[in-house]
């Protein structure tokens, strides 16, 4: 017998012992305390996750309403939805507006405050807990309303610019306005990326900067040769987070426009739309086949950024 056919012989006899009910029983001994501390993580994953997955997947092929039971339609609803809905080409375009212009202004902003904060500032602790307050709280409920009351018609930002003559208009009842409202209450909860932002600085060694500053670099050149592209992995990752939250984004929306995306659907974001006909209407298969749409979406997103990574984000090789 040759040297392989025997390393065959031990590894199909070895698989064999691993398989029997003895060999099962003595590990489920030695581990048991361990499978028994992720049990919680096991129900959580297939009861909360896992579950209502598979369950979302089905009812996308059928036309359950939650009140009759449910009746295979195929393909019905993922054709309606790209063939006959002009509401899902409209949250659509509000949401791809929303991610486009709120994703890279939100960036800027966290970068420029952590280039600041990490000039050693003396309160830093301060500072740096005062700018995470507001992602912090997120996108609740409490926020909503606050910024709803700041940029209605006769709100805080209209009562300050006509301190200065300068008559506001209807920031959130016109269209025109007031998915900017959003964008700007989006920039303005910039504290997480801030925080990533500020530890990616602080790992830069500080020799290079001196070494460009004896060669002749001013602040904005070091900035561009030496900063941004060390810290392109740090942008890589809040870019791939932020992309995703944005997509998800709900809350802000739902309160400011009462749930309906007006006015002229400006406000109607992509999850508020999916909301509308999962619980208003009641068509939950043509709700679950929107939010496998939105899942393709933010996966084709993902796996572009991925793909395309290589060509600008540098890492320590």
């Amino acid at each position: 017998m040759t040297a392989r056919s025997m390393h065959e012989t031990n590894r199909v006899s070895s698989a064999g012992r691993a398989l029997t009910p003895s060999r099962w029983s003595r590990i489920w001994s030695r581990n048991s305390a361990g499978y028994l501390f992720l049990l919680p993580w096991f129900l959580g994953f297939f009861g909360l996750t896992l579950g209502p997955m598979v369950s979302s997947l089905f009812l996308s092929f059928t036309d359950f309403d939650l009140l009759t039971a449910a009746n295979w339609v195929g393909l019905s609803n993922y054709e309606r939805i790209f063939t006959n809905d002009p509401k899902f080409a409209a949250s659509m375009r509000v949401t791809l507006f929303f991610v486009v212009f709120s994703v890279p202004l939100k960036l800027a902003f966290a970068l420029g405050v952590a280039l600041l904060l990490n000039r050693g500032m003396k309160g830093l602790g301060l500072y740096r807990a005062v700018f995470y307050l507001p992602s912090l709280l997120g996108a609740s409920v409490a926020i909503a309303v606050l910024w709803r009351q700041l940029f209605a018609g006769d709100g805080v930002v209209n009562d300050a610019l006509a301190l200065v003559g300068i008559q506001g208009p209807a920031w959130i009842s016109n269209p025109n306005y007031s998915l900017w409202t959003l964008v700007v209450l989006s920039i303005w909860q910039f504290g997480s990326p801030m925080i990533i932002f500020l530890a990616g600085l602080r790992q830069i060694p500080q020799d290079m900067y001196e070494a460009a500053s004896l060669d002749g670099a001013g602040k904005w050149r070091q900035f561009w040769k030496i900063t941004l592209p060390l810290l392109t992995p740090v942008v890589f990752f809040n870019f791939i987070i932020q992309t995703i939250e944005g997509f998800k984004s709900f809350t802000p929306a739902f309160i400011i426009s009462g749930g309906t995306g007006n006015p002229i659907n400006s406000t109607l974001f992509y999850t508020l739309y999916l909301y509308q006909e999962a619980f208003s209407f009641f068509r939950m298969g043509y709700a679950s086949a929107l939010a496998w749409i939105l899942l393709a979406i933010v996966g084709f997103f993902t796996a572009f950024s991925f793909l395309t990574s290589k060509y600008w984000v540098h890492y320590d090789d």
